[in-house]
């Protein structure tokens, strides 16, 4: 298992606790991603937008979504 870095921290209650710091490689990709190129024509950009409308504005939550209270 690989050896990460560990962080100190005070917690909410004043008290120090040991924390992982980051556990990723710094860095850029060879090849980049442009999640753009994915949506193939507006049919599926306009669903995009509509569905991450949805998620952050609408009151209709479902499933693992629902919220107890307003964001």
């Amino acid at each position: 298992m690989a050896e990460y870095k560990r962080d100190e921290k005070v917690a909410f209650n004043g008290k120090k606790v040991e924390i992982l710091g980051s556990t990723f490689e710094e860095g850029k990709p060879e090849t980049p991603m442009n999640w753009r190129k994915k949506l193939r024509n507006r049919e599926e950009i306009l669903a995009y937008l509509k569905t991450g409308e949805r998620y952050w504005f609408s009151d209709e939550w479902v499933g693992s979504e629902k919220r107890k209270t307003k964001a």
